[in-house]
């Protein structure tokens, strides 16, 4: 992926924080483990209990952007 395009790739949260979309993990191919919010891999490379917490909740505050 080249260039990350606002509101298809990512888009910003009330703080002004990048939140990277579902079509954004998608295209990247694999669960990063970070517990992103948009994760269309039901967080499988997340450890434990962070794992666990994420899958029982709805989707929760951004996270700090990816490398």
């Amino acid at each position: 992926m080249n260039e990350w395009i606002e509101n298809e790739d990512f888009y910003y949260n009330e703080q002004g924080l990048i939140v990277l979309t579902a079509k954004y993990h998608l295209e990247k191919g694999y669960c990063c483990g970070n517990g992103c919010r948009h994760c269309p891999y039901e967080y499988i490379n997340v450890p434990e209990p962070k794992r666990c917490s994420l899958s029982n909740s709805s989707p929760g505050g951004a996270l700090e952007p990816e490398n």
